[in-house]
């Protein structure tokens, strides 16, 4: 089998699909994007396409080594997520020629079926009591929420007031053992993370995402000392050598790679495996689209330390698309008491529509993130 063609699609709300064609006809999708440079990642798609085209699909991790190393510069979130999404594409044509499951290649599921949490809030939460809610009518057992606004590196303790009102609105709205994950989004710097993480012990979270940015391994030392609720990140981490320090300094209790960034399942699954030596637990990043959801169920099917799984079903950032109108078959992702089945069709699982994909790519989108600013003027983080 050969690979013949490679097509990007830029979709609606704020994605890129991937499909490579083989000479024997089998087809394999793929998300590869970085919110916000969704037209630089398949810029460099298409760069990678040099690489590919003509070659055999099935050998995906010496095509992984090709793409990676075959690069002078290498890592960052362009490349990886360029790489990422190829990646996938590649695994789905495999199960698909074999007729299995990417996670029966993988060695095989451990699980059935794997907890998933809902989003609420948006990026500058408001009334989150009624959206948590609703979800937990809806049957989640757990929630996400931004903690706060833009802060600066010292601000005022009203703003860490109405953090917890929020959250102590969640836990009223909800039940006792209700999970509640709030996300500081690495908006918040080294003072004020330390006072936040530290008023938020009595809540009982699940877990603090992104407590401060993940570069900034001093301050994450700092904020680790600072409480004993769960530290999770790795979102804007790339590779297992951007998780290896992370792991050694004991700086997270949960592992976040993105599907759609961190190099695909190649590479998910190595930083799962890496975690788990570290008795760290996995909980992948995942507020895309269909493609990476599925490809995150294959990998969170075979990694013992997976315990939930983010996904995009109604997130404020889908306005006017979401992710069932790219599939054909929507009962793929139908969620359960709080959880959805590990995928168990032929590759990734699920079946694109490719005729909304292309009607929707005409469409396309210039999504980009908010640009903030301070009281002074000057740019806060988002």
């Amino acid at each position: 089998m050969k690979i013949t063609h490679i097509e990007t699609f830029l979709v609606p709300p704020r994605w890129c699909f991937l499909k490579i064609e083989t000479d024997e006809g089998i087809v394999g999708w793929g998300e590869p994007v970085v919110e916000g440079r969704a037209a630089t990642v398949q810029a460099a798609v298409h760069e990678l396409a040099d690489y590919l085209t003509g070659q055999d699909p099935h050998r995906i991790e010496d095509l992984w080594q090709v793409m990676y190393r075959g690069g002078f510069y290498r890592g960052g979130a362009v490349a990886m997520s360029a790489i990422a999404g190829v990646d996938q594409a590649l695994w789905d044509i495999k199960g698909k020629a074999l007729g299995t499951s990417v996670h029966n290649l993988l060695g095989g599921a451990c699980r059935e079926r794997i907890r998933v949490y809902s989003w609420i809030g948006g990026d500058r939460p408001a009334e989150v009591g009624e959206a948590a809610r609703l979800a937990h009518a809806a049957g989640f057992t757990a929630v996400k929420m931004n903690a706060t606004e833009e802060l600066q590196y010292v601000d005022s303790y009203a703003k860490v007031d109405a953090a917890l009102a929020r959250v102590q609105a969640v836990r009223d709205a909800t039940a006792p053992d209700f999970g509640i994950a709030v996300d500081f989004h690495g908006r918040v710097h080294r003072p004020m993370a330390q006072v936040l993480a530290r008023e938020l012990e009595p809540y009982r979270l699940m877990f603090i995402e992104e407590p401060v940015l993940s570069e900034n391994i001093e301050a994450l030392r700092d904020v680790k000392r600072a409480t004993t609720t769960p530290i999770a990140l790795g979102e804007r981490l790339y590779s297992r050598w951007d998780f290896k320090q992370v792991l050694q300094e004991g700086l997270a209790d949960i592992v976040q790679p993105d599907l759609s960034h961190a190099g695909g399942i190649s590479e998910c699954r190595k930083i799962a495996s890496m975690a788990e030596a570290y008795d760290v637990a996995l909980a992948p990043h995942c507020p895309l689209g269909p493609i990476a959801l599925a490809a995150c169920l294959q990998v969170d099917a075979v990694s013992h330390n997976a315990f939930i799984q983010e996904q995009s079903l109604g997130i404020h950032y889908n306005a006017g698309n979401d992710l069932l109108d790219y599939v054909t078959d929507q009962s793929v992702f139908e969620y359960a008491g709080g959880f959805v089945r590990i995928p168990s069709g032929p590759g990734l699982g699920v079946e694109v529509n490719e005729a909304a994909v292309r009607e929707l790519a005409k469409v396309g989108h210039r999504w980009r993130n908010p640009v903030w600013r301070h009281e002074d003027g000057s740019v806060a983080e988002w």
